[in-house]
């Protein structure tokens, strides 16, 4: 008589299916080869950990190698001995290479911006010199939710409302996966103890100090009872359709700036009857675009409507100074220069 084989736990099964599910779409579009190395960002949380366990089962199906990185902020007392911990756990499911970074956390743009901008660099650089070049994060749908939330909270544009992507090529440096983005953060946990693996818990996650605490612990569950269920679920899809019709609006713009756009020796310039002929999400897309690929500055939605009153409502006004570069209207051109 054959001995059933043990059932599988059903969070298990979907962390795995993600993560399955995510590396066959990044071999599809030619981003993984055999043999290449896949680098999960752990931090020992739940969310990372049940990814590294699915990342360790389903890598090597695809002819894959696994790793990790675990980046130790040294911002809360004790923060080398959790990311020892998380290291020892990685290679225990199987990992190799896994690198620690410790990294100088600054002061730019807040505490969560400064953590995030060091962490960054610190994964990117693990990952050039490890040569791999995926690099996988577990955000999960809670997080995506959420971060929706906070984009309408701020008046954030369909960018930031778009979310994260579940792959992303980069400019430089690996492409980013988040394979978790379709599975809640409670299933991830439910993975880790299925597992036998121990999740370390963040004692910031839980900070009233931070607005995405305030979000996650207050905000949501309030919206959830007074809305019913499936409210993260529901921002998640929104935040799937605005990136889709994103996506479709930067495709017309780079087609339309071929036509639009001439370079010179000083930056590059797009015509302003051009511009006026197309509606503002179109323009303003237009506009962001050659600025961020001339001069690799990102402007704000605020700058980049205050540099289309050029073309909307120029009456004479002189230049725009934003950092990095200088708009000016200059007949039936609109100039961008490097700052002199």
């Amino acid at each position: 008589m054959n001995t059933p084989r043990p059932r599988l736990d059903p969070a298990v099964a979907a962390t795995r299916l993600a993560v399955r599910t995510l590396l066959s779409q990044a071999r599809d579009e030619g981003l993984l080869h055999p043999g290449d190395l896949v680098t999960v960002a752990l931090s020992g949380g739940a969310d990372s950990l049940a990814l590294a366990a699915a990342t360790a089962f389903e890598a090597p199906k695809q002819d894959l190698r696994a790793g990790a990185v675990v980046v130790d902020h040294a911002l809360q007392a004790g923060s080398e001995a959790v990311a020892s911990r998380a290291s020892r756990t990685a290679a225990s499911l199987g990992l190799d290479p896994v690198t620690v970074r410790r990294v100088d956390v600054g002061s730019d743009g807040g505490p969560e911006g400064a953590a995030r901008e060091a962490r960054h660099t610190a994964i990117a650089q693990v990952a050039a010199d490890t040569g791999s070049p995926l690099v996988l994060f577990g955000h999960t749908l809670d997080d995506q939710a959420e971060t929706v939330l906070l984009g309408l909270l701020r008046g954030s544009g369909p960018d930031a409302l778009s979310g994260m992507p579940a792959l992303a090529r980069r400019a430089t440096g690996p492409a980013y996966g988040r394979p978790l983005l379709g599975v809640r953060r409670h299933a991830t946990r439910q993975a880790t103890v299925a597992a036998g693996l121990v999740p370390w818990d963040d004692p910031q996650n839980d900070d009233p100090a931070y607005a995405r605490v305030r979000v996650r612990n207050t905000l949501m569950p309030a919206l959830e009872r007074e809305l019913g269920t499936g409210v993260p679920e529901a921002l998640a899809r929104t935040a799937e359709q605005l990136r889709e019709d994103a996506a479709a609006l930067d495709h017309f713009a780079e087609e339309m700036a071929e036509d639009l756009a001439e370079h010179s020796e000083a930056g590059i310039s797009l015509s302003v009857p051009g511009l006026q002929a197309n509606p503002p999400a179109l323009r303003q897309r237009l506009v962001r675009l050659a600025v961020e690929g001339e001069f690799g500055v990102t402007l704000s939605r605020t700058q980049t409507l205050e540099v289309c009153r050029l073309v909307t409502d120029w009456r004479g006004q002189g230049p725009i100074d934003l950092p990095g570069v200088r708009a000016v209207r200059e007949g039936d051109r609109l100039a961008f220069r490097a700052p002199s």
